[in-house]
């Protein structure tokens, strides 16, 4: 089981997180982040370039020539291709590049992807971006502290709501800001290092803390087994025992 160091935006030891095995443990399946890759940079393209055909040239109604007597080969409008001016004969015509990728092939490149960056040591995450207001500086100081600055293309994976540190990375040359809603494998592929918080980190993960004993895997509020979930199936249990309480009329008797 891999595991990465968590630092402070400072640069500060904080431990070691465990990384998920079936996200950043797994072997990568080069042909699927190839297909995956490929799809992705189709749907990107526009898709607008259109020629006339000879039905749309302007022109051309009248017929040029007689069809005999002439000596010279019957031809019935000016517009066609071979024509100067003519219309181009199988053009390109406006369409959608894209292509249909099922989500677990999507799934499985991300997780290639990102176990190609974890087996090289290329995986790091911060516990948290404390920016008070959007600066470069900052975002370029906290690189330089973590030691990735001059190290190659760095992605920063940040939540929707950490405006600040979105605009405080976005200018910087070497660095891609990435949601972590929209991680795809063509981002982590372009780039050298993958740069995760606490939160946005995917998969189940385990802090080791600085003594070495993991501590419990954290699971939501209304994930099986948990207090919250137990209660709540309580809950629905005492309510459907209400439905057949003596009180409840009786609306199959019919008489």
């Amino acid at each position: 089981m891999a595991t990465v160091e968590l630092r402070s935006p400072a640069g500060a030891s904080q431990g070691r997180i465990r990384l998920d095995d079936q996200v950043f443990g797994i072997e990568p399946n080069v042909p699927v982040m190839h297909q995956v890759v490929t799809a992705q940079l189709a749907a990107a393209r526009a898709g607008t370039q259109s020629t006339k055909t000879r039905a749309e040239v302007r022109g051309g109604g009248r017929k040029p020539w007689r069809q005999k007597g002439s000596g010279r080969a019957r031809q019935g409008s000016t517009r066609a291709p071979h024509w100067r001016g003519g219309g181009v004969a199988l053009g390109p015509k406006p369409r959608s590049y894209r292509q249909r990728t099922p989500k677990k092939m999507i799934q499985l490149a991300l997780h290639s992807a990102l176990s190609d960056r974890a087996a090289s040591d290329r995986v790091a995450v911060v516990d948290a971006w404390a920016f008070d207001e959007p600066k470069t500086k900052d975002a370029a100081a906290a690189l330089r502290d973590l030691g990735l600055e001059g190290q190659g293309k760095v992605l920063v994976i940040v939540d929707r709501e950490a405006d600040n540190a979105i605009k405080s990375f976005r200018n910087l040359p070497d660095v891609h800001v990435c949601l972590s809603s929209e991680l795809n494998a063509y981002d982590v592929l372009c780039c050298d290092w993958v740069l995760f918080t606490r939160s946005t980190l995917p998969g189940v993960t385990t802090d080791t803390g600085e003594g070495g004993a993991p501590d419990e895997i954290s699971l939501s509020k209304d994930a099986p087994g948990t207090p919250a979930a137990e209660a709540e199936a309580e809950t629905t249990t005492d309510r459907a025992r209400d439905w057949d309480s003596p009180l409840e009329p009786d609306f199959g008797s019919g008489s």
